[in-house]
């Protein structure tokens, strides 16, 4: 997959389809890489980045990491060292549902970010959550194998590779 891809002109071909959704835009850009797209992880996890940094060190293709985190706004679950380890694996992206840290330092990394907020409290550190659940969250059912395409026009979800 590579990131030549505009989601205006994805959603002009194929927004009426069934297999496609539109994420409502409550999402704001973090990281370096604009454009980006690849297959959907899905964990969810509350306040917490143990099993995101065990994810995060898996080594991917054209993978991208949507994270479930409850719309939390008391804590970041991701800062530059997960950021930084995904990119060391081949991660394209990451979705939070919840917030991030270490603003700055991630603008200038190579990864597709986009969360709802920053906070600067690190998360906690217990080890609950779960992978590969079906996630719902911004209007839109974000599932494992599924496929996820983010530009500066928004983020769009399918369940097949987009051309």
């Amino acid at each position: 997959m590579n990131n030549s891809f505009s989601t205006a002109d994805l959603c002009d071909v194929h927004a009426k389809e069934d297999y496609f959704q539109i994420v409502e835009p409550l999402f704001k850009p973090y990281g370096g890489q604009i454009n980006f797209c690849g297959q959907i992880t899905t964990l969810k996890t509350f306040e917490d980045d143990v099993l995101i940094r065990a994810v995060l060190e898996e080594k991917v293709e054209n993978r991208v990491l949507v994270i479930d985190g409850g719309g939390s706004h008391r804590c970041a679950l991701i800062d530059y060292e997960l950021a930084s380890i995904a990119i060391a694996n081949g991660w394209k992206g990451i979705i939070i549902y919840g917030c991030i840290r270490h603003a700055e330092k991630l603008a200038a990394l190579p990864l597709g970010i986009r969360a709802l907020h920053t906070h600067p409290l690190q998360s906690h550190k217990r080890g609950h959550g779960d992978r590969d659940l079906s996630l719902t969250f911004a209007g839109v059912n974000f599932k494992t194998p599924h496929f996820l395409y983010a530009d500066a026009d928004g983020i769009i979800v399918s369940e097949m590779m987009l051309r």
